[in-house]
């Protein structure tokens, strides 16, 4: 029988090493680590069944650490230690989901009889619902994305088509699986189509199947896509690139649940569920005349907005761990991560291409790297733009001043008066923030 594994967190090294012995000596796997920063990077590569932290450490103190680990996996419990406990203390944290929270000097016996009921506990849960693993393959700590994901959850339940949006290499795809594991579908197919990578021609017959002999090569029939999904979800990506003539089949199938094959004269019921995704603004397309709107309505019942990688970059250094830890399984290596100043290039990059190339820069980088510990040097290789420096916050104001402050001298035709009345300012002060920006009114009069 496999060991359960328990992640040890305290900056006093002693206690480590003492804890250590005595939690292997009951039987379990340790894992240890001396501060929460470290202690993340070993539980989104270990995934332990336990986690024991000191509540004092560092920046990152336990409860922090208690609420990024919530943030990944709300299954596994957290026993909190400290000699700086309180009941306070104890009912907040007990109200915020640390399974236990127990004062120094540890009682060895009362330890291990909290972690085997925390253990139990955690078992039974993880037998009565399996409710995190629908988005295990979604690696995120972010707010962002956690409220993305409660949609996620809520959308599931019901048999509304899906449209998803967001830029190229967000994880379109990887969404759409989450959405149909989360669903009732979830034991049904998942049949996944690029609309842009199959040819014009051949599309009709993917999609709906065809008869034998309807056209020259046809020797024998085929059921098509939406048939390999009856009764589970089929997802169209990159739906803005389907050829109109399409469209209208497409939206004849959404609006009767029956499919035609090319060449036959029988329709045919199926039940599926569309989950599709663009990269594209669908609206400029239909006021172009290139996508209908009809159809848009019918896939957009639900619409999912998929952030790019730069609007959620405290999930770098979590998506940076679980691409070093595949990539270390596939290649035999053991590379452990960044260099400090190497980690700020990444969390500072623009990410043009987002998590897609975020994941070539992290290949490259591991495959070049000939330490353990991946040096700065490498990414000047690997990224091929120059790093986005994030903005302080005096530099983000002064930049938001002048957008502002411009905005507002085009709407009100450089008339000084009203934009002070619109911005609330008397008109000498008004004056002066124009003067810093060295903005002119006059510019902007008709």
């Amino acid at each position: 029988m496999k060991k359960l594994t328990i992640l040890l967190v305290d900056d006093e090294q002693d206690l480590l090493s003492l804890w250590t012995l005595r939690l292997e000596s009951a039987g379990y796997d340790v894992i240890t680590a001396e501060s929460a920063e470290a202690a993340m990077v070993k539980f989104t590569a270990a995934t332990p069944n336990l986690v024991i932290t000191d509540l004092r450490m560092g920046e990152m103190d336990g409860m922090a650490l208690h609420r990024a680990i919530r943030n990944i996996n709300k299954s596994i419990p957290v026993i909190i230690i400290t000699a700086h406990g309180s009941i306070p203390e104890a009912v907040e944290a007990t109200r915020l989901g640390v399974y236990s929270f127990l004062p120094k000097p540890i009682d060895g016996r009362k330890l291990l009889q909290e972690i085997e009921k925390a253990l139990a506990l955690a078992t039974v849960h993880s037998q009565e619902s399996d409710q995190a693993s629908w988005r295990r393959d979604i690696i995120s700590q972010s707010a962002i994305m956690e409220e993305l994901l409660a949609r996620v959850q809520l959308v599931a339940g019901s048999i509304s088509n899906v449209l998803i949006r967001g830029e190229s290499g967000t994880g379109k795809e990887l969404l759409a699986i989450a959405l149909h594991k989360a669903s009732n579908r979830a034991k049904k197919p998942f049949v996944p189509v690029n609309c842009s990578a199959i040819p014009e021609a051949l599309m009709e017959s993917e999609l709906f199947g065809h008869a034998r002999g309807s056209f020259t090569g046809a020797s024998k029939s085929y059921s098509g896509l939406f048939m390999a999904a009856h009764g589970g979800t089929l997802f169209l990506d990159e739906i803005g690139d389907m050829p109109q003539h399409l469209q209208v089949k497409l939206l004849r199938v959404l609006q009767e649940r029956t499919i035609r094959p090319v060449g036959s004269t029988k329709n045919t019921p199926v039940d599926v569920r569309i989950i599709s995704a663009t990269h594209q603004n669908l609206e400029e397309s239909i006021i172009e005349n290139t996508f209908r709107e009809d159809l848009y309505y019918r896939l957009n019942v639900v619409m999912l907005e998929l952030p790019p990688l730069r609007d959620r970059r405290e999930d770098i250094p979590l998506l940076v761990d679980h691409f070093i830890s595949l990539l270390n399984q596939q290649n035999e290596k053991k590379i452990t991560g960044f260099a400090p100043d190497a980690m700020s290039i990444l969390l500072e990059a623009a990410w043009p291409g987002n998590i897609r190339q975020l994941y070539n820069v992290v290949e490259q980088a591991a495959t070049l790297s000939t330490t353990p510990l991946i040096p700065s040097d490498l990414l000047h290789h690997t990224l091929k733009e120059n790093p986005q420096k994030i903005l302080t916050f005096d530099e983000a104001r002064r930049e938001f001043e002048q957008r502002y402050l411009v905005q507002l001298l085009q709407t009100t035709s450089g008339n000084v008066a009203w934009a002070a009345r619109i911005a609330n300012r008397n008109r000498t002060d008004f004056y002066k923030i124009l003067n810093r920006h060295n903005i002119v009114p006059a510019l902007f009069k008709n």
